[in-house]
């Protein structure tokens, strides 16, 4: 019997002017990107949180806190690749569902470079991944277009080895 553990994944940035944004793994052509310590994907940070709250590992923050210089700047990617390390062998990503939450810029015509970034990241086929952009109708803060958050849910497969922290 194949053991799944679900993991829900949040994260949000507000917009600074200089930076470029980067959603995925993927740079967005806009004129503003996303303020934090790291690269401040947003999505790759939900989907971080995801699979280490799936693993029973806590979260980002506790892995990556923002006080550390070794992460500022930081391509998010590699975090995700560190995240990965940490559940190899104990867990295989089954599939990852997402909604980017953004009025501005319009996300559409990105959807697609994201998945097959995603998909490169995780190593996972393109199919196991879903990603939906959405806005809030001009309300709230991303209504008010002063930055972006993600939500990301992922099922992991447990692969029988116990991991500790």
């Amino acid at each position: 019997m194949i053991e799944v553990k679900v993991g829900l994944g949040y994260d949000v940035h507000k917009f600074e002017k200089g930076r470029k944004l980067i959603l995925g793994g993927v740079e967005i052509p806009y004129d503003k990107g996303l303020a934090g310590h790291s690269d401040a994907d947003v999505l790759i940070h939900a989907l971080i949180d995801a699979i280490l709250g799936a693993a029973g590992l806590g979260d980002i923050g506790e892995h990556f806190p923002d006080t550390e210089i070794a992460y500022k700047d930081i391509d998010s990617s590699l975090l995700l690749k560190k995240v990965l390390a940490i559940i190899e062998n104990k867990f295989r990503v089954n599939n990852v569902d997402c909604i980017i939450v953004a009025q501005r810029p319009k996300l559409s015509p990105y959807k697609e470079q994201i998945r097959i970034k995603l998909s490169e990241l995780l190593k996972i086929e393109k199919k196991r991944i879903n990603v939906k952009a959405k806005t809030e109708e001009g309300l709230g803060f991303t209504g008010r277009q002063e930055g972006i958050k993600a939500y990301v849910i992922v099922s992991l497969e447990e692969l029988g080895v116990d991991i500790k922290k």
